[in-house]
């Protein structure tokens, strides 16, 4: 049977987070799921029950409520694994179950360092060098920091919304274009939320992920329905389809890296094999999109466009 130990001190923003990941678990997992029968009349609360997690788990009903409200914030990892197992947790969603309780656990948190939103100019040339490739440089919540004309051109519309306001969330939300420019834009999005959540759960008071994330649930019923159930993992897709309104459908293979020396960024780039029609439209992107500010035009960008 897991233990259960009493709180060191107050719930915290911690310790909130935590309960919150618990209630969005509890709440979407079927009692057949976990091999509980459920019987006649109807049942009020989706999902399990606190008191049938709690036996699942191993502890008290008082314990589980207290947890789920924030009010115990230091729960022993024989705990954290018992709910784990109760709620048929993967991996990915167990460790990020840990994070919350070691940040809930921490009296007084370190508030997260504002991130850098400056692109070394070394980086900026790899953008240019990438081409034809569409690539760019993103922030940790997403925001469009560098790129070559690819890779801004790609996101159909995003180029008409000011620099400080491109951001590839923000896009898939908010842009009249972004339904249309993904066939799966409803993978798309839970996945861009997916990663929004599990971010913003280990550092829930950073100013760049606020100030997001309270935008995108004001202005998008989409993003707060999905927000409100606090998945953390989504699929990722080697390859996407665009239905790109200037060069047509293409399927790219994608990749994204986290960068050396500068915490939050990330390079994403999108490829095909020469020769396919895929390469072509890709090219054809390339040649025809504006010149931006996004990278250094090098000579070999010029060639590119005006030919030797």
């Amino acid at each position: 049977m897991a233990s259960e130990q009493s709180s060191g001190g107050g719930g915290g923003g911690g310790g909130t987070e935590l309960g919150q990941f618990l209630r969005a678990r509890r709440t979407q997992t079927l009692p057949e799921q976990v091999g509980l029968t459920v019987g006649p009349g109807l049942r009020r609360t989706p999902g399990l029950r606190r008191e049938e997690l709690a036996t699942l788990a191993g502890m008290s009903i008082d314990y589980y409520v207290r947890l789920e409200r924030g009010k115990e914030t230091r729960p022993s990892p024989a705990v954290l694994d018992a709910l784990a197992r109760a709620l048929r947790l993967d991996d990915a969603e167990h460790q990020h179950l840990r994070e919350l309780a070691a940040r809930a656990a921490r009296y007084a948190p370190e508030p997260s360092p504002p991130p850098s939103r400056t692109v070394r100019p070394h980086l900026k040339l790899i953008l240019e060098t990438l081409r034809p490739s569409p690539a760019y440089v993103i922030s940790r919540s997403m925001d469009l920091l560098a790129w070559n004309p690819g890779g801004l051109a790609l996101y159909a519309g995003i180029a008409d919304w000011p620099a400080g306001q491109r951001n590839l969330a923000r896009y898939l939300f908010l842009h009249p274009d972004a339904r249309g420019l993904f066939p799966d834009w409803d993978e798309q999005v839970r996945g861009c939320v997916a990663r929004l959540r599990s971010l913003a759960g280990t550092a829930p008071d950073a100013p760049d992920l606020t100030r997001l994330v309270g935008e995108l649930v004001v202005k998008s019923p989409d993003f707060a329905g999905l927000w409100e159930r606090y998945d953390v993992i989504g699929r990722k897709k080697l390859q996407k389809t665009f239905h790109h309104p200037e060069v047509g459908v293409l399927t790219l293979a994608g990749q994204s890296m986290q960068l050396e020396g500068t915490p939050g960024q990330r390079l994403g780039v999108y490829t095909a094999d020469p020769g396919t029609p895929d390469h072509d439209a890709m090219l054809l992107l390339d040649l025809t999109a504006p010149e931006t500010a996004g990278a250094p035009e090098t000579k070999a960008g010029r060639q590119r466009r005006t030919g030797p």
